[in-house]
Formats: structure tokens, C-alpha cells, sequence
């Protein structure tokens, strides 16, 4: 079994979903006593929102790669970025290290070409869905149609990923809110999927809330690492 590293901590409440996710996929596999492979790094998540919500890509940039490079002197074979918005700099993370990046974005496509799914949701911060990175390679790599919400939409969802789900808080009328965004959004935009492209909007809503595929990134990484892993 390979070692994977983790660029945790943003936030820690998905990274703890991560930790469970990554050591149940592997025990499901192998059985037993067998558990994944770890190397973690936390950041405290104060500092990168804060350059996040700056601008400051590229101060965010020079703190993702220096762990990077510290987890692969560690021993990882393998690296996650823990977060879907932090993918902005997977290319810049990537090209500073040896070791492969499991690319969270890809991994979700794959799921979404393989449920026949043409025109997803995504529900996301708005960094992920006001900005290119994310839908450009849904679009390009997988000839995918990522749909995001209208503006109220979008305010509404980052707030709640930020103010709520990354401190732990999970309110049942914030569920309420993002279930009528996606009513919303079938009605108008006809999509036919949900891609929840956040890693913590797993703790609010799952695939029991809708009858259309939901694609949950935390797991889907999660899978791929350990396919990753065990090959």
C-alpha cells in the first residue's frame, strides 16, 4: 500500500470526514486490521481563507506547495489537495513535487461521465463557481455542461459553506435552502445532477435528498486515493 498525504485542514471538518472516509474504503477492501496510509498536513484554514477572499492566490500558492514539498520529504507517494476550491493551484502544487496529485476534479468527471449525466449542478464556493478552473476542466477534458447557481444562489451557498458547514454548524433550514436551489435550478436549467463541489457540503445534503445522481467529491477523492493506493 502506498502512503498518501493529505493538505488538510480546509477545513478540518471535511478533512475529518476525509481521514474516516480514506480508513473505511481501505478496510472495506482489504478487511482485517488494514488501515490507510497517512501523512497530514492541517493548515490552520484563518490563513488560507484569508488570502483566499484577498486574492492572494499566490500567497495561498507558496503555503500549499511548501507543505507539499515537506509531506513528500516525508514519505507520500501520493498527494491530495483536501478541498475543491484549493485545486485552483493543483497545477502550481503539482509542479513542485515528483510524486502524482490526485486531481479531484477528475476523478468527480469520471463519476459523472459513468452516471450518463450531461449538465450536473454545481454547488460550490464561489471562487469554484464564479471562477474558469473547475468548469473549464469539466467542460474541456470531459465534455461536460457544469451548471451553477444564479447570483442569490451563489451568495447563498458560500455563505453557508463558510459561516456554517466550515465551523462545524448544520442548520436544517440552510438544507432547506440549498434543496430549493436545486428545484430551482431543475425547473430553469434542466440539469440532471448534482455535483457537490465543496468538501464540506457532504455534512448538509447526500444522494437520500433527490432523485437525480448526487456526486459527493469528498467521497469520490477519497475512492480514487486509495484506487491509487492499492494499484
Amino acid at each position: 500500500m502506498k502512503t498518501l498525504a493529505l493538505l488538510g485542514g480546509m477545513s478540518r471538518e471535511s478533512t475529518a470526514i476525509y481521514y474516516r472516509l480514506l480508513n473505511e474504503i481501505v478496510r472495506e477492501r482489504l478487511g482485517g486490521l488494514h488501515s490507510a496510509k497517512l501523512l497530514l498536513w492541517s493548515f490552520d484554514f484563518a490563513e488560507i481563507a484569508e488570502r483566499q477572499h484577498a486574492g492572494d492566490w499566490e500567497g495561498a500558492g507558496v503555503l500549499l506547495v511548501e507543505a507539499a514539498r515537506k509531506l513528500e520529504a516525508g514519505g507520500a507517494e501520493g498527494l491530495m489537495v483536501c478541498t475543491n476550491t484549493m485545486h485552483k493551484l493543483a497545477d502550481a502544487v503539482q509542479s513542485a513535487i515528483s510524486i502524482p496529485l490526485i486531481h479531484i476534479a477528475d476523478a468527480t468527471a469520471q463519476a459523472v461521465v459513468d452516471a450518463g449525466v450531461k449538465r450536473p449542478a454545481l454547488l460550490a464556493t464561489r471562487f469554484t463557481m464564479e471562477q474558469d478552473f473547475y468548469k473549464r476542466r469539466l467542460a474541456e477534458k470531459y465534455g461536460l455542461q457544469p451548471i451553477v447557481p444564479d447570483q442569490g444562489g451563489r451568495d447563498m451557498v458560500h455563505r453557508v459553506i463558510y459561516d456554517e458547514l466550515c465551523q462545524g454548524i448544520v442548520r436544517p433550514e440552510s438544507k432547506s435552502a440549498f434543496l430549493d436551489e436545486i428545484g430551482r435550478m431543475r425547473r430553469i436549467d434542466r440539469v440532471d445532477g448534482v455535483i457537490m463541489g465543496c468538501t464540506e457540503i457532504t455534512m448538509l445534503i447526500g444522494q437520500g435528498d433527490f432523485d437525480i445522481p448526487v456526486f459527493d467529491t469528498t467521497r469520490i477523492h477519497a475512492a480514487a486515493a486509495v484506487d491509487f493506493a492499492l494499484a
